[in-house]
């Protein structure tokens, strides 16, 4: 060891401590209200508009089934 450097016992040492280099406050998490009301308006509204569908869906998924019972295709 050199004199320039301090003899520092093991046992005194601390953890390193994680430096950020930024320019702005750190980000803190907090509950975001006004997006979670976006999201809800969202899904009602997709709602609103699929459930009237859904007869028409299921409808188009049976004629789907029923045809690849009666004509099984060649794969």
């Amino acid at each position: 060891m050199s004199d320039a450097e301090p003899a520092t016992d093991e046992s005194t040492l601390e953890p390193a401590k994680a430096v950020y280099r930024t320019l702005g406050e750190p980000f803190r998490a907090r509950a975001d209200a006004e997006m979670d009301a976006v999201g809800w308006t969202i899904f009602l509204g997709m709602l609103i508009l699929l459930v009237p569908l859904l007869p028409f869906i299921v409808l188009v998924w049976l004629i789907t089934k029923v045809l690849d019972a009666v004509a099984p295709s060649a794969d």
